[in-house]
């Protein structure tokens, strides 16, 4: 941010980060501490070289057919991939803002310093309650590129690489709703979808946002007769090929469920050599202020996107 003058006054009273901030499949992934994470050298990175037998059947093969050669069979491969891609804020503080914290401003909209209101000012360095911020910023922008990001490769300097996000990757086991509301039938639906195809259902979580996670506890739900309390919280599903998780995820689209296989799912980071994988840097100084950067390079691994399915175009309302 760059400052100018009064626009981050001081106040008094505990800070709240309020809004749809949670970061749960980042925070699955290994977040942006970089825990459990892979490292790539270059901005594209594979993620899975994908194989596949032919349909199964009865040979049929007489012992005077056995004994001569047969023509051979050649299985194919292929190659995913995706790409890590920048995440950058700058953050900028006046000498004079970082002077006066003990300055607060009033409760009525027009400014006039007030020292006499009792309580405490909990932000004591404003850079650093910058730096923190901004780090928020990158994690939920890092979430939400993971979930819903479109590819697209760095092809020259002046194109910005951008991830392919898990519910953008999983096409192949895909259940379109047509606007109906979630019902069991719909997840079955996915799950044969997914079983089908081959998914290994080593992991499976469910994630959704506000308006679907009530509709999950409403098909699943089950609240047993109490005078004192109602209501469920479904957080896990029994299916027939897995137990499920079930996660409430602020970046998932309303109309969408995702099905995704956590074992196969990994944060990428491409370090800047001596610097690390998300770091903070000073940035020259030209005036009386203090500058500076968090940097990092991240992308995903989601593995073969077989493992994965989406429920899209459900009812919101």
């Amino acid at each position: 941010m760059a400052y100018t003058d009064r626009e981050d006054l001081n106040y008094l009273g505990e800070l709240f980060l309020v809004g749809a901030y949670q970061t749960p499949f980042l925070n699955m992934v290994g977040g942006v501490g970089g825990q459990n994470s892979k490292v790539s050298r270059s901005f594209p990175f594979p993620i899975a070289q994908p194989w596949a037998l032919a349909g199964a059947s009865q040979p049929a093969i007489a012992e005077a057919d056995s004994v001569t050669s047969n023509t051979a069979t050649t299985i194919t491969r292929g190659q995913d991939t995706n790409t890590v891609q920048i995440f950058q804020e700058t953050v900028e503080v006046s000498h004079a803002k970082l002077s006066t914290y003990g300055e607060t401003g009033p409760i009525s909209t027009a400014y006039t310093p007030d020292l006499a209101i009792a309580g405490n000012q909990p932000v004591q360095n404003e850079l650093e309650f910058q730096k923190m911020a901004q780090m928020r910023q990158i994690a939920i922008d890092a979430d939400y590129s993971m979930l819903n990001g479109t590819f697209q490769e760095a092809i020259s300097g002046a194109t910005a690489a951008k991830m392919r996000g898990i519910i953008t990757a999983a096409t192949t086991n895909t259940v379109a709703a047509g606007a109906a509301v979630l019902t069991k039938a719909l997840i079955d639906e996915i799950l044969r979808e997914m079983a089908a195809n081959g998914a290994v259902f080593e992991n499976i979580v469910l994630f959704c946002n506000a308006f679907q996670k009530q509709k999950v506890s409403d098909v699943y739900g089950y609240a047993p007769e109490d005078r004192n309390v109602g209501g469920v919280n479904i957080k896990q599903i029994e299916t027939d090929f897995a137990q499920v998780g079930v996660v409430y995820a602020p970046n998932v689209p309303t109309s969408t469920i995702l099905l995704a296989d956590m074992n196969y799912c990994s944060a990428v980071f491409c370090p800047v050599p001596g610097k690390g994988l998300l770091f903070y840097e000073d940035l020259a100084q030209t005036a009386a202020s203090q500058k500076g950067q968090i940097y990092g390079q991240i992308g995903l691994d989601y593995g073969p996107e077989e493992y994965h399915g989406t429920i899209t175009g459900l009812s919101t309302s």
